[in-house]
């Protein structure tokens, strides 16, 4: 089973929300969910994004692959920095 961290399409038409969300890779976009880590609204200005970094953080520990908005949203969060500098600082202590 392949895990990915992505969007799944909420709220009204034209009005577009997102969960950010743990799911299979083999279900449809807005098909059956493992984990929800966070929300994301692109219509406000600034855009708002409410994530659980923990759970992002443990999702990607476990090998979840992002899809591409999905990892720009967690590089703004600071969320992949963290998660490179922990997975860099494992191999130097080899």
């Amino acid at each position: 089973m392949s895990v990915k961290l992505r969007l799944t399409r909420m709220g009204a038409k034209k009005a577009p929300r997102y969960r950010i969300v743990a799911a299979d890779s083999r279900f449809a976009r807005d098909g059956r969910v493992i984990d929800t880590i966070g929300y994301f609204d692109p219509t406000t200005d600034p855009e708002t994004v409410r994530l659980d970094a923990d759970k992002a953080m443990d999702w990607l520990r476990k090998g979840a692959q992002p899809s591409d908005t999905v990892r720009n949203i967690l590089s703004r969060q600071g969320v992949m920095k963290k998660f490179h500098d922990e997975k860099g600082t494992g191999k130097e202590k080899k």
